[in-house]
């Protein structure tokens, strides 16, 4: 399995959110299958997007394509940081 991890600060959370919520559909069709967004504890605009993908490549092709870009602006993103991992093991306990 392939996942992104990304951090960023956004201007408004709200305003960040229904943009968020607005490109769902281009994310699923991008290749993203789940997704999860948390928020640190004391910093309400730092905000963690992690998400499971069907492949690296299909990640990178979304995130860094030039309407990603734009939408991040739009959205109030400031400087995101983009981990791209593949899984190695996982369990429950």
């Amino acid at each position: 399995m392939s996942y992104v991890l990304i951090i960023h600060e956004v201007s408004n959370y709200i305003a960040w959110k229904k943009i968020f919520d607005a490109a769902a559909g281009m994310r699923k069709e991008a290749g993203e299958i789940a997704y999860q967004v948390l928020r640190y504890e004391n910093e309400p605009n730092k905000i963690v997007h992690f998400s499971a993908w069907s492949s690296i490549e299909n990640a990178k092709a979304f995130f860094e394509s030039p309407r990603l870009v734009e939408i991040r602006k739009e959205a109030g993103v400031k400087s995101p940081e983009f981990i791209y991992l593949e899984q190695l093991d996982a369990g429950t306990l």
